[in-house]
């Protein structure tokens, strides 16, 4: 690998092992997936061989190595089984300990990798608030959370700075997963390498510092932080965590993983606490009610059809219903996913999303379970077999909810968002 002569000589600096390091980077990256525990557990995701397996993550309990090439092809990802993640970041999200029913921010969220750890530990109680300040990116990051049927995000598109008076104090745990150099991902990466210069780790450090600031305006005393990089440099990394620990939080753990002396590539992670003692604030202002026809519509489609219907806050964007798992007044937001969306009011019918099906899974309407090659048609966005079925169904392979149909005649009409569906 061809590094830039400044970024080769702080590595010397840094490390005594130099040599083992830059030896290192002419390997392949090393590639695995985070299962996705709200539908399936790693043993059982291991065992049912959705994929070819290469042990176990060391440092958190849904991670797995894979040598499978392209894992985003499998009909198990289109049904949210698993997120293609590099094993060094799976580090930093389980740091929090983060519970069910609490208040959660991942405040450079895209796209998602660390979101869904979080998601996922919280078992769908509590509000995890998911923010990417560049809209692309976030756009990316929503669809994700439907795909995985995460159903107490919160997904906002803004810059950190102007959360801060709206969420002050408010939150009891929060991941800083900063925008970095990228020194960490050199293998996976080219564009980092080619990025990378002494001018852009000053740039990336400032910018780091003007987040964390953000993010300590937003925790409540007594919460945690996590910060983390998947990058090397002392600015960025050890110098913004010392600054940090001069600002009222204490340093409780600090991690770097070197991809030369670990399984993975390269990540930073430090576990803050706020000092002292305090309790939340309740957020100012309401939402407006929803649509009393679009609500009475729900709660019939919801009786007929659904084994378990999602409880929550009830709100109307347009046409389109949404469920929020607590009150969280959203006014004044740029609101890409206001936690899950049940669907919408066409003429004098309900009509279920996507996001509902994939976050019901199997307890989504009557299942239709396909074979190998009409689930791989229906991803297509083609019409599918559906034998005694009638009315709304869900399209499953290997009990595995890929989305929604409708069902009549035989066959099953796709409701498959176009944007979702993969090339003919």
């Amino acid at each position: 690998m061809n590094l830039p002569s400044a970024y080769r000589a702080r590595i010397e600096r840094q490390l005594p092992d130099a040599a083992a390091y830059f030896a290192c980077l002419g390997a392949p990256p090393v590639k695995g997936v985070r299962v996705n525990t709200l539908k399936i557990t790693r043993e059982s995701f291991i065992c049912r061989g959705v994929l070819e397996t290469d042990g176990a993550v060391p440092w958190t309990e849904d991670g797995v190595y894979i040598r499978a090439e392209k894992p985003g092809k499998s009909l198990f990802h289109a049904a949210g089984l698993f997120y293609v993640q590099e094993p060094s970041a799976m580090c930093t999200a389980p740091l929090l300990d983060v519970c069910p029913g609490e208040r959660v921010l991942d405040l450079c969220a895209a796209p998602g990798g660390k979101s869904g750890q979080l998601a996922a530990a919280m078992r769908g109680e509590g509000i995890l608030v998911l923010n990417e300040k560049i809209p692309a990116r976030a756009a990316v990051l929503a669809e994700n959370v439907e795909r995985l049927g995460i159903r107490n995000a919160v997904v906002l598109c803004a810059d950190p700075a102007a959360l801060e008076g709206r969420f002050a104090g408010f939150f009891y745990m929060f991941l800083v997963d900063a925008p970095c150099t990228g020194g960490g991902v050199f293998r996976k990466e080219e564009a980092a390498l080619a990025e990378w210069s002494e001018a852009n780790v000053r740039m990336c450090a400032d910018r780091q510092r003007k987040i964390l600031a953000s993010a300590a305006k937003m925790l409540r005393a007594g919460g945690k932080l996590v910060y983390s990089t998947c990058t090397f440099s002392r600015e960025e990394d050890e110098e913004n965590a010392a600054r940090l620990a001069g600002q009222g939080f204490r340093l409780l753990q600090e991690h770097k993983l070197w991809p030369h002396r670990v399984r993975g590539e390269g990540q930073y992670a430090a576990l803050f606490l706020k000092e002292g003692e305090g309790r939340s604030p309740i957020l100012r202002g309401k939402n407006a009610p929803a649509d009393k026809r679009a609500v009475s519509l729900w709660r019939a489609f919801a009786e007929e059809h659904l084994q378990s219907p999602p409880r929550g806050e009830l709100l109307s964007f347009g046409d389109t219903l949404w469920m929020l798992p607590e009150a969280f007044p959203l006014a004044g937001l740029k609101v890409l996913r206001a936690g899950l969306c049940l669907g919408r009011v066409q003429k004098d019918r309900f009509e279920p999303s996507h996001a509902l099906a994939m976050a019901a899974g199997v307890r989504f309407c009557e299942v239709n379970e396909l074979t190998e090659e009409e689930a791989a048609a229906y991803l297509r966005g083609e019409e599918v077999p559906a034998p005694r079925l009638h009315g709304w169904c869900a399209a499953a392979y290997e009990g595995c909810v890929l989305g929604s149909g409708k069902a009549s005649g035989g066959v099953m009409k796709n409701k498959l968002p176009k944007p979702l569906r993969r090339p003919r």
